[in-house]
């Protein structure tokens, strides 16, 4: 059984760009999750060890608490995610220089295999609805290559 849902997508832009758009609290509250959901940032820490403390809001409005820590940042290079309540997973996020933008990795790794299997339905359109969101804010057309 897999614990990890990894996804990637080349955006035309700079890895600094990509970045930008994920150190900035009010940027990345504008694309963060699936579509229909909006959030609400209650701490952002953006450095290593930082605590991220904020609240999904479904389409439905139904509020989904979610705590984090930031494990690891590597300005315009990598951030690590550790989601540290209920379902316990760790988020890396890669941007990789290429000629033409930036090649973006995101591997999202559970705890636990069977918390895996039974999200899985949720969380793989979510993290490529994630992407999409990410281009738009980003000024590129959601899921079509950069």
């Amino acid at each position: 059984m897999t614990t990890t849902f990894s996804t990637h997508r080349h955006l035309a832009v700079a890895p600094e760009a990509v970045f930008g758009a994920i150190k900035d609290p009010k940027r990345l509250a504008s694309w963060w999750g699936p579509n229909g959901f909006s959030n609400r940032f209650d701490l952002f820490e953006f450095k290593p060890g930082g605590k991220w403390v904020f609240s999904m809001i479904g389409p439905d409005g139904t509020t989904y608490p979610n705590e984090s820590v930031f494990a690891s940042i590597q300005p315009d290079r990598q951030v690590v995610i550790r989601h540290v309540c209920a379902p316990h997973f760790q988020l890396t996020i890669t941007l990789e220089p290429t000629p033409t933008g930036t090649e973006l990795h995101w591997e999202q790794v559970f705890a636990d295999a069977a918390v895996a299997q039974s999200v899985r339905h949720i969380v793989e359109p979510a993290n490529e609805q994630n992407l999409d969101r990410l281009s738009i804010e980003l000024g590129l057309r959601a899921g079509q290559p950069g």
